[in-house]
């Protein structure tokens, strides 16, 4: 009598597709590691007609823990609120699932505290490898990683930690907005940025705007003003100086935006005080191009977030499977696309 699925009351075993197909179960475990040679063309279709008949699914993690790999790899991210983190992410799962890991996401929420905590947990749970997109995780914070766990950085370095780390060309997008800003003829430009001294993204990206500007001395004015998101009255102080620099600016001003959530509280706040024509008085031009920025008609430097998750899981896949190559930066190029913003 056949052990057909119909009416089974739990999920076929490795035992019951060997009853099925009269054999052993080394031969169905040869059969699912790939070790065909070792088996007759008769036995290969038995077995093939036994797994399909059970309906069976092979439990992939005690097959990995058997061979002491479980195909667990962690992510960690700072904000998951942030557009940026969300499209990365897409691009981690396509890799993820083409290259048969399975990643477990880890949301720190900004919260340095938080960063150690979830990295201790995913050595608890014998991960393969970590990708970090953090806020302040630092090199003694990796160390429980370090001990033989592969980790990816993505977007931000940390300092004296040797490993890899894919993310945009911070220097080459920041130089590229200030140029396109300066060649429509700002001469009054402030780089609006969160706070920056732990993020290497953002100390990279307000280093190359003012390297850039220093180019034109004494006919540009430009400055940093740091925008507290996690803090209402200091952001709110921030906007009201902002506010006050554009009724009083000789020209139109420009706000170059370090990323989008600043990008939006600014716009929010603009709309709000200016109206919906608020980009008469302002210009703002952004890293990163969420969706609502065509809407709002934003000039954005686009990141390649899906090709920056990939490409953080390609390289942790190398380093899994031994790759033991120096430490690679992989610096990719954003996309401006000019909108209504920043006309003249």
């Amino acid at each position: 009598m056949s052990g057909s699925s119909a009416g089974r009351q739990r999920p076929a075993t490795i035992s019951d597709v060997a009853r099925e197909a009269g054999t052993g179960k080394t031969s169905i475990s040869r059969y699912l590691n790939g070790e065909m040679s070792v088996l007759s063309a008769d036995m290969r279709t038995r077995i093939a007609a036994a797994i399909e008949r059970l309906d069976y699914q092979p439990n992939q993690m005690a097959r990995g823990l058997k061979r002491g790999r479980n195909r667990l790899i962690g992510m960690l991210l700072a904000d998951l609120t942030n557009p940026y983190s969300v499209e990365v992410l897409q691009g981690v799962e396509a890799a993820c699932n083409a290259l048969g890991y399975m990643p477990l996401i880890c949301h720190a929420a900004n919260e340095v505290e938080m960063e150690r905590r979830f990295l201790q947990l995913l050595t608890t749970y014998r991960v393969e490898g970590v990708i970090v997109n953090a806020l302040g995780v630092s090199e003694e914070t990796l160390q429980p990683v370090g001990g033989g766990i592969p980790a990816v950085l993505v977007d931000r370095l940390v300092e004296g930690l040797a490993a890899d780390m894919v993310g945009l060309d911070n220097i080459d997008a920041a130089t590229r907005g200030t140029q396109h800003l300066l060649e429509r003829g700002f001469t009054e430009i402030r780089f609006v940025v969160q706070p920056y001294e732990q993020v290497s993204s953002r100390r990279l990206r307000e280093a190359a705007f003012h390297e850039t500007l220093a180019r034109f001395a004494g006919e540009v004015h430009g400055e940093t003003v740091v925008l507290d998101l996690a803090n209402d009255v200091s952001a709110e102080r921030t906007l009201a100086t902002l506010d006050r620099t554009i009724d009083t600016a000789s020209d139109r001003l420009a706000l170059f935006a370090a990323n989008a959530p600043v990008a939006l509280r600014l716009a929010l706040h603009l709309n709000q005080r200016l109206g919906p024509r608020w980009t008469e008085r302002v210009a703002l031009l952004s890293v990163d191009d969420p969706e609502w920025a065509e809407l709002a008609g934003v000039t954005a430097i686009r990141q390649p977030t899906y090709a920056i998750g990939y490409r953080a899981v390609e390289f942790l896949h190398e380093r899994i499977e031994g790759g033991n190559a120096p430490a690679r930066d992989c610096l990719l190029p954003g996309e401006l696309i000019v909108r209504a913003s920043t006309a003249r």
